[in-house]
């Protein structure tokens, strides 16, 4: 079967939507954060690991996925855009996600330096917000306590948090080169939620401010 699989033409919007990327290891909190986010008016949060769960397997691309996830392959990067796109598309239809009063704020995509060229047609980013971790044992500490409290013991292994951190500093860390370095802000991901929080909304408050004025083109 051809990676290359056509776009759904309803799922490229007319503008791309104005976007904030959460950017950071496994563990760097990611997730937590967008998740808090998406319950302020004003704020979308979309994680691409959520789209994936929620994928219906008996659809066109659901099929691909399946196809794909059942060999213990990667999806190809083609294929995971166009499930996000139109996923998120969906959610406007839906009015869940609004667009020209929502700020999108993304969790898990892009993935790849693939991902982010194929994304700019679908996503104008405002800013990047890169949850760093100097050190990278407290991160594996974080990981390994997740992992515990969440019964996924296997992932509780060093081995397997290692081998995680290694890959997303071959294939992820790499996207930030795709995007100028004004746009990409660093946030301590290690303290306390409420710091970071408040860190991050030094930098996403103005955003989405311009873009409820309709000052964002």
């Amino acid at each position: 079967m051809s990676d290359s699989t056509p776009h759904s033409a309803g799922s490229v919007p007319a503008e791309p939507y104005t976007t904030v990327l959460l950017f950071g290891a496994p563990g760097a909190g990611k997730g937590t954060q967008g998740a808090i986010l998406g319950r302020i008016p004003g704020f979308y949060h979309c994680a691409c690991g959520d789209v994936f769960r929620s994928i219906d397997i008996t659809s066109r691309l659901g099929k691909i996925f399946y196809e794909y996830s059942s060999r213990g392959e990667l999806v190809p990067d083609e294929v995971t855009v166009e499930m996000w796109a139109e996923a998120i598309h969906a959610h406007t239809i839906l009015s869940d996600f609004k667009p020209t009063k929502d700020l999108l704020i993304l969790d898990g995509i892009p993935r790849t330096v693939a991902q982010a060229g194929l994304m700019h047609k679908y996503i104008d980013v405002q800013k990047i917000v890169h949850l760093k971790c100097e050190n990278e044992q407290a991160m594996f500490e974080r990981l390994r306590r997740r992992a515990l409290k969440q019964n996924r013991f296997d992932d509780a292994d060093e081995n397997v948090i290692r081998n995680r951190w290694r890959v997303y500093e071959e294939e992820t860390e790499p996207v930030l080169g795709c995007y100028d370095a004004d746009l990409i802000f660093n946030v301590d991901s290690i303290g306390s939620p409420a710091q970071v929080l408040h860190d991050i909304l030094d930098v996403v408050v103005p955003i989405q401010d311009k873009l409820f004025a309709g000052e964002i083109d």
